[in-house]
């Protein structure tokens, strides 16, 4: 018995072993992709005489993006890589590393999933703003979704407050509000556009 639960335990540790080298390995050659694509890039830009803000503004992603895709320190979306290289006026395949991991590429149903859940989350301020704020630098169209998610959401309440006090008109303003973020979740799940009325700019995504 003693030898049976030695044995097992090797198992177990060779097992553990083996998936920690994976995950090692995983690690490096990720690490290792973000720093070629990053040179890559920071090479043509430099090449063609832009500043890394210069890169930023024509490409419409924030500087510390330009900073950290360079330095290595992350792996840039699809998306994201093609308005750097439309940017740069050179073909997306001379920045985008073929053995790029596969679960890092981009997924477009994922993408249409946070789009989705971004709109419909505008119900509750905190989800949406959790959303665009952690996914905002790595992707150009939940950045300006959840902008005018955002900036709907402030002018509704900037609306809502002075009314608080007048019978009948803060639910009024609240069906408004909640069947203008349900018509529009519809649209984005059908590819359509979408208007949010009444809202002033706050936040930008330029």
């Amino acid at each position: 018995m003693r030898s049976v639960a030695m044995s097992s335990k090797c198992r177990i540790n060779a097992a553990s072993c083996s998936n920690h080298k994976n995950l090692i390995w995983f690690n490096l050659q990720e690490r290792t992709t973000a720093m070629q694509t990053g040179q890559k890039i920071k090479e043509i830009r430099t090449s063609l005489g832009m500043t890394q803000q210069e890169l930023a503004s024509k490409a419409r992603v924030d500087l510390r993006t330009i900073q950290r895709i360079e330095n290595g320190e992350v792996i840039p979306r699809s998306y994201t890589l093609k308005t750097i290289a439309k940017a740069m006026n050179t073909e997306e395949s001379e920045l985008f590393d073929l053995n790029l991991p596969e679960n890092k590429q981009e997924d477009p149903k994922r993408n249409k999933s946070i789009l989705v859940w971004l709109h419909l989350s505008a119900i509750l301020f905190l989800p949406a703003f959790l959303i665009w704020f952690f996914e905002k630098e790595h992707d150009l169209d939940i950045k300006r979704h959840g902008a005018d998610v955002i900036n709907f959401q402030l002018s509704m309440l900037a609306i809502l407050l002075p009314c608080l006090f007048f019978a009948g008109l803060p639910q009024l303003i609240a069906l408004f509000t909640v069947t203008v973020i349900l018509i529009n979740t519809v649209r984005v799940i059908r590819g359509k556009s979408y208007h949010y009325p009444l809202s002033v700019r706050v936040l930008g995504y330029k």
